[in-house]
C-alpha cells in the first residue's frame, strides 16, 4: 500500500468546488461505459436496468443475478461524492459479490447532486429501500438484505436505514451492512477539518468547503440533524456492521465515530486500514484485495444466519 500510495501522490486530488468539473466527470465516464464490454456478460450474468417504485416515487436501479436461485439480496449505493457515479460503475465489485455470495444485487441509480438537493437524492436512496423491502418487490421476497455503500453511498446507505426506522417491518428485513469509508457528519469530523494539504485522492483542505456546497443555506448545527448527517441519529434497532476506513483518509473519523456509537446498540466490526487512504477498496493491492474477500465472507455469514433462524 505505501508502495501505490507513491504513485497517488503524482495523481490530482478529487475535488467538489463548482459544478462543471462533476458534470464533465460525470460525461466522461458514461461515454467510457457505452464504449466498454459488457462486463456481467463476461461472466455470464445478465444486468437489467429497470425502474422501480414506492410511495408514488420512482427511482432507476440495476439488478445483477445471480446463474441459480439467489439466498439473498445486496442493495448498493455507489459513491462519487454525491455529483458523479451510477448503479453500472460497480459492476466489478458487484458481480465479485453475484459470483462469492450467491446474491443478487440491486444497484440505486439515485439523481445527482449537481442538479438535485440532497434531501431529494436521500429519497431516491428511500424508494429503493422500500421497494426492495415490501411485498411489491416479489421476486426477492423473503431473502435477507444487505445494505452496501461506499463513501457517499455508506452515507445514503445508512440515512437510508435511519429512514426506516418508521417502517420497523421493513428495516428488520435487512440482515446487515457493510460500510467502507463514509462520509456520516455533513458539517465534517476533526479529521476533515484537520486534514493537511498533502492528502491523497481526496482534497482535504477543501473538504469542509465541499460538504458546504452540498448544504446551502444550512448552519453546522442545521447539517448536524440525521439522518442528514447520520452520525447522530438513533441508531438502536440497525442491523449488524461491517466498516473500513483508512489510516490516510481525510474522512477516517466518521467511520470510527460511528462505530462506536453503533456499538452501543448492535454489533458493529470496524477496521482502521494503515497506510491506506479514501477509495482503497480499488487499488490493486493485497490489502484491498484481502478487504473484499474478508467482507464477502461477512456478508455470506450474514446471509446464512438469518436464513438458519
Amino acid at each position: 500500500m505505501q508502495r501505490f500510495n507513491r504513485k497517488l501522490a503524482w495523481l490530482p486530488r478529487f475535488r467538489i468546488r463548482n459544478r462543471l468539473t462533476p458534470r464533465l466527470i460525470q460525461a466522461l465516464l458514461r461515454f467510457s461505459q457505452i464504449v466498454g464490454t459488457d462486463k456481467p456478460l463476461k461472466y455470464d450474468l445478465l444486468a437489467q436496468n429497470t425502474v422501480v417504485y414506492s410511495q408514488g416515487a420512482s427511482v432507476p436501479v440495476r439488478i445483477i443475478r445471480p446463474q441459480g436461485k439467489a439466498q439473498g439480496v445486496v442493495l448498493d449505493y455507489h459513491g462519487g461524492g454525491w455529483v458523479i457515479g451510477n448503479a453500472q460503475m460497480n459492476d466489478d465489485l458487484n458481480i465479485a459479490m453475484v459470483k462469492a455470495c450467491n446474491v443478487a444485487v440491486v444497484s440505486v441509480d439515485y439523481r445527482l447532486a449537481v442538479n438535485t438537493p440532497i434531501e431529494d437524492v436521500m429519497q431516491d436512496c428511500l424508494c429503493a429501500a422500500r421497494w426492495l423491502l415490501s411485498d411489491d418487490c416479489t421476486e426477492f421476497v423473503g431473502l435477507p438484505v444487505i445494505v452496501v455503500g461506499e463513501s457517499a453511498g455508506a452515507h445514503l446507505a445508512v440515512a437510508t436505514l435511519l429512514s426506516l426506522k418508521q417502517s420497523a417491518d421493513l428495516l428488520q428485513r435487512v440482515s446487515g451492512a457493510l460500510l467502507y469509508y463514509g462520509v456520516y457528519d455533513l458539517a465534517g469530523t476533526p479529521s476533515v477539518h484537520s486534514a493537511a494539504a498533502e492528502t491523497l485522492v481526496l482534497d482535504g483542505p477543501g473538504m469542509a468547503e465541499a460538504l458546504q456546497l452540498l448544504t446551502p443555506g444550512l448552519s453546522d448545527n442545521e447539517r448536524r440533524r440525521a439522518p442528514l448527517s447520520p452520525l447522530y441519529g438513533d441508531l438502536s434497532g440497525l442491523p449488524p456492521a461491517l466498516m473500513f476506513t483508512g489510516e490516510l483518509d481525510p474522512l477516517r473519523d466518521d467511520t470510527l465515530e460511528l462505530a462506536q456509537r453503533w456499538q452501543q446498540s448492535a454489533p458493529a466490526e470496524v477496521h482502521l486500514l494503515p497506510s491506506s487512504a479514501h477509495g482503497f477498496i480499488h487499488f490493486p493491492t493485497i490489502m484491498a484485495s484481502r478487504v473484499l474477500a474478508y467482507s464477502r465472507a461477512w456478508l455470506s455469514r450474514q446471509i446464512e444466519a438469518k436464513t438458519s433462524s
